[in-house]
């Protein structure tokens, strides 16, 4: 029997009997009679009619409804007798089993997870109409809007119900299309890129976000207002976003209507202050922003945290700075006043933690900079709260304040729902330098729920082989102080080299800030290096002196500068890191080495196009007569393109295989330009060019060996590169063409890499 001809018949005892007219009835006796389950108890208190009153028609019809509304049985009738009434009523049948049909895409377990109904219930129509309509919620989340879901009963002895969900699980909908009305900035291919939900490609059948989501609209609604509103366009709206279905109900087209309005500026910068005796010019200094500047809220926010920084310092516990903005449309100005007001005096009383089942609180408690008995700032708590967020731990992770058990206290909570941290992957990668390699690699970002990171890594090929494990502890002694440890095992046998290598490390380290957006990281490295399997017939004799083991001990550190991810111009930015290294706290090497980096990188023509110059070089200096093959500098493929890894620098010619012996020294500097290809932005395909300068020279140990050319000599190549962000991990092609090189060189003019995981 299906559930409408249960409701019909519901329906029909409840209108007979509404119509029905009783008069006036004493109630001296009720009997009961059909129940079988449920007792007379309970229907005579659910009639809530009092005995030997006298009953009128409306509360008769009223007691009723009340049985009925109990939802325990599918039909009630009640009838006068001489000194009382009799109740009749049918009971509703429990469920036997539940089962699902047509199910495909979804297993069962997975949708009985979303309804109520469970055997040995009684049965509800309500409730298996309200089940199915969670199981079509499902099935709309994973992009099927046209997935139908009828409930059926099958009537067994017992009063008992088969419940029967069948599926019609429809057509995975697509979005065909997704445009832009009302943007005249950005193109519709930016803003696709700023947005989660995609176009449907040729990929589709691989792509996950190309698929219908309705939840994902309200988000990409926020992500572009970050876009525009970053960029100066403090007016920006999106009026409307529009969803058509494709009358085969397989395909969206998604229409977002934007306002943009104007590209405002940094105007006037001025600071005022209502505490006697502080020192504006110096709070003025503290400023990082500069009139002319593009507006930008989160540049904004970062000068209110500097001047509030400054203020506890000085002991200003209430102290908020409050920005007044004043608009001038004419000059499209945003003249900012930095108003240095008091705040309330309010506390915090407790920070109370929920949904963390693995992760420990305190994990959750150091990315709050405010504890206990502290003055409340709300922008603190606020930026507690997307600090949580970007652990990555959680699904979801609301922070909240509530009056305390005093007007001057607050209760921040925190309910947050954790997450899957840890991966599992099996991978493998191709390069034309190295070849086919195998790797298997397992992480856990939360380990132990201590918000430490482990990380084990096993890569083999035809030529090498690298295992290593890494962990991380990031509030070491409970200060932002982060502690690593990795140790690394790795054996080579370049292709067509007279000789291997051999190298086992472990190393320590700690890293901590030193700015808004620098680091510094100081380590301690013991590594035992072999070099063995050296061909005498013809390795160079510098190979051939270097033979053997030794033992390395070095101390180091590393300084990094990044305005890239960390800086305030969304357009443009630099990554600047420099490094030492001492070898000789005992061991067999004493040396140093330099190295330094530095990336600069702008987007133009509306953001259609990135340029970027990275420049990088290193020294090693021997201070006990010479360097290994093992601690030298060699410039790979991706540092000089054109080249193959391990191609070019100084050699022995005189050697029968000519062996590549690094350098001493080493010098790179690259210019790339990535851009579109006009191709549809959901394809992931893009092109770039480049041009590629470089060059690796210096040895210490050339005594006897006269037909060494270690002098500086610049290599040189151009190329073009097409990028591909496919599903299964990225591809990058490039070809190049040698413009200056040796003889000796080792050209590579393409180069592919994939990496997949699965």
């Amino acid at each position: 029997m299906g559930l409408r001809g249960l409701f019909l018949a519901s329906a029909a005892a409840l209108a007979l009997n509404a119509g029905s007219a009783f008069a006036q009835v004493q109630v001296n006796s009720i009997s009961i009679d059909g129940n079988l389950r449920i007792p007379d108890s309970t229907i005579i208190s659910l009639l809530a009619l009092e005995r030997g009153a006298v009953a009128t028609d409306g509360e008769i019809n009223d007691a009723l409804q009340r049985v009925l509304a109990s939802g325990f049985f599918e039909t009630v009738e009640i009838t006068p007798t001489g000194n009382g009434l009799s109740v009749e009523v049918v009971e509703r049948p429990t469920i036997n089993q539940i089962s699902i049909e047509g199910n495909r895409r979804l297993d069962d377990d997975e949708l009985l997870a979303e309804i109520t109904s469970a055997p040995r219930r009684v049965f509800s129509p309500t409730i298996a109409e309200a089940d199915a309509a969670r199981i079509a919620d499902a099935y709309t989340r994973r992009s099927r809007l046209a997935a139908q879901v009828t409930p059926k009963i099958i009537r067994r002895s017992d009063n008992r119900v088969d419940l029967i969900f069948e599926i019609s699980e429809g057509r995975v909908v697509e979005n065909e299309r997704v445009s832009f009305v009302g943007n005249r900035a950005f193109s519709d291919r930016r803003l696709r890129r700023v947005i989660d939900t995609k176009q449907a490609g040729f990929l589709r059948a691989l792509v996950g976000r190309d698929t219908y989501v309705p939840e994902r609209i309200a988000f990409d609604r926020q992500l572009l207002t970050d876009f525009y509103n970053s960029r100066g366009y403090v007016d920006f709206e999106v009026l409307d976003v529009t969803t058509e279905l494709s009358r085969e109900r397989d395909a969206t087209f998604v229409t977002f209507n934007v306002r943009e309005g104007q590209s405002f500026k940094v105007g006037e910068i001025s600071v005022t202050s209502e505490f006697e005796g502080l020192d504006i010019e110096e709070y003025r200094r503290a400023l990082r922003l500069r009139s002319g500047e593009t507006w930008n809220p989160s540049a904004i926010e970062e000068q209110i945290a500097r001047l509030e920084r400054l203020a506890l310092q000085q002991g200003y516990d209430f102290l908020r700075a409050d920005p007044r903005v004043t608009r001038d449309s004419r000059n499209l100005e945003l003249d900012v006043e930095f108003a240095l007001v008091r705040g309330p005096r309010i506390f915090v009383e407790r920070i109370d933690i929920e949904g963390n089942q693995t992760t420990l609180d305190r994990v959750i408690r150091r990315q709050f900079d405010t504890v206990e008995g502290d003055p409340f700032n709300p922008r603190e708590i606020r930026n507690a709260a997307e600090r949580i967020r970007a652990l990555g731990f959680f699904s979801e992770a609301e922070v909240n304040t509530r009056e305390g058990s005093a007007q001057d206290q607050v209760i921040v909570d925190v309910d947050v729902e954790e997450q899957p941290t840890g991966n599992l992957s099996f991978g493998g990668s191709y390069n034309n330098d190295t070849g086919f390699a195998v790797a298997i690699g397992f992480s856990e970002r939360n380990f132990l729920g201590r918000g430490q990171a482990l990380t084990l890594d096993i890569q083999t090929g035809d030529e090498n082989s690298t295992s290593r494990v890494a962990f991380s502890e990031p509030a070491f002694l409970g200060r932002d102080l982060t502690l690593g440890l990795e140790g690394i095992h790795a054996t080579n046998d370049f292709d067509d080299a007279t000789y291997e290598t051999r190298i086992s490390l472990f190393s320590p380290s700690l890293g901590f800030p030193l700015g808004e957006n620098s680091r510094l990281s100081v380590y301690y490295e013991i590594a035992k290096e072999d070099i063995f399997n050296v061909d005498g017939a013809l390795a160079s004799p510098i190979l051939v002196r270097e033979e053997g083991d030794l033992w390395r001990s070095s101390v180091g550190y590393n300084y990094s500068l990044d305005l890239l991810r960390g800086g305030l111009n969304p357009n443009r930015g630099i990554r600047l890191s420099f490094g030492q290294e001492y070898s000789g706290l005992g061991g067999d090497v004493e040396a140093i080495k330099t190295t330094a980096r530095a990336v600069a990188q702008r987007d133009i023509f509306n953001e259609e196009v990135t340029i970027r110059a990275i420049l990088e070089g290193g020294v090693i200096s021997s201070l006990d007569g010479t360097t290994r093959v093992t601690d030298r500098f060699f410039l790979s493929s991706n540092q000089l393109r054109g080249f193959s890894s391990r191609g070019v620098g100084p050699r022995d010619t005189g050697a029968g295989n000519s062996d590549v012996l690094g350098g001493n020294k080493y010098a790179a500097l690259r210019f790339e330009a990535d851009f579109p290809l006009g191709l549809p932005e959901e394809y992931g395909i893009s092109g770039g060019v480049f041009a590629d300068f470089g060059s690796l020279w210096g040895l210490d140990d050339t005594a006897g060996v006269v037909t060494v050319d270690d002098g500086f000599e610049l290599r040189s190549s151009v190329g073009v590169s097409v990028f591909w962000t496919t599903p299964i991990g990225p591809l990058r092609l490039n070809f190049a063409k040698p413009i200056q090189k040796n003889a000796l060189d080792e050209e590579n003019t393409f180069d592919i890499t994939i990496s997949t995981q699965f």
